[in-house]
C-alpha cells in the first residue's frame, strides 16, 4: 500500500483481540517513533512500551478515572469502535490492547506535546503498514500524575524533568474493520 492508501486506511481502533503483537513488530514500529520529526532535531521524546497485562490494565483504569466529562465538545465517536465517551460502562481508557506505548517528552520544552503526537503519528503509520491495528490515547500526564504512576517512571528511569504526554495502543482489531467516515466539507483552504 502507497503512503496515501495507508493514511486514508488507517483507523483509530478500540477494540481489540487477546494476542499479543510480535516483539519484531514493536521493536519496528518504535523505531518508526523515533524517526518522527522533532523540534529542531533534538529528539526530546522518549518510548516505553508495556506489554505486562497488569500494568496496562491499572493505568488504562486510571486514564478512565482522569476523564473530565465536562470538557467533552460534540457527540458519537464511533458505533463500530465505541470510545469512553460513547459509552460510559467502558472502565479502560486502553481497550484491552495487549501493547501500551507511552511517549515522554520534555516537561518545560514548548515543542514537547507537539514532538510526542508527532511521535505517536509515526508510530501508528507504521503499525498500519504492518497489519497492526492502533489508537493514540490521551490524559497521558493525569494518568501518571498520582503515586502508581510516579513509581512506573521512576523504575523506568524516565527524567525527572520528562512528562508523559499519550499513549499509543497496539494489537489487533476485533471484529470488523471500520469502514472509512466520509471527510467533513470546508475544512480545507489554499490560499495563493
Amino acid at each position: 500500500m502507497n503512503f496515501f492508501e495507508l493514511v486514508k486506511y488507517r483507523r483509530s481502533i478500540r477494540k481489540y483481540e487477546d494476542m499479543q503483537i510480535p516483539r519484531e513488530d514493536l521493536e519496528r514500529i518504535i523505531e518508526a517513533g523515533s524517526f518522527a520529526p522533532n523540534a529542531g532535531g533534538g529528539q526530546r521524546s522518549m518510548i516505553v512500551a508495556i506489554r505486562d497485562r497488569e500494568i496496562s490494565d491499572k493505568l488504562g483504569k486510571l486514564n478512565v478515572a482522569s476523564l473530565r466529562r465536562d470538557h467533552l465538545i460534540g457527540g458519537n465517536v464511533s458505533a463500530e469502535q465505541p470510545s469512553i465517551i460513547d459509552d460510559p460502562t467502558i472502565k479502560s481508557g486502553f481497550y484491552g490492547a495487549p501493547t501500551v506505548v507511552v511517549v515522554f517528552a520534555q516537561h518545560n520544552f514548548l515543542y514537547s506535546v507537539p514532538d510526542a503526537f508527532c511521535c505517536a503519528e509515526n508510530m501508528v503509520l507504521a503499525a498500519t503498514e504492518l497489519g497492526i491495528s492502533s489508537c493514540i490515547i490521551a490524559r497521558a500526564e493525569e494518568t501518571f500524575y498520582n503515586d502508581y504512576g510516579k513509581a512506573l517512571m521512576a523504575q523506568w528511569n524516565v527524567p525527572e524533568n520528562y512528562a508523559p504526554r499519550c499513549f499509543v495502543l497496539l494489537g489487533y482489531c476485533k471484529g470488523e474493520y471500520p469502514k472509512i467516515k466520509p471527510r467533513k466539507e470546508n475544512r480545507t483552504l489554499i490560499v495563493e
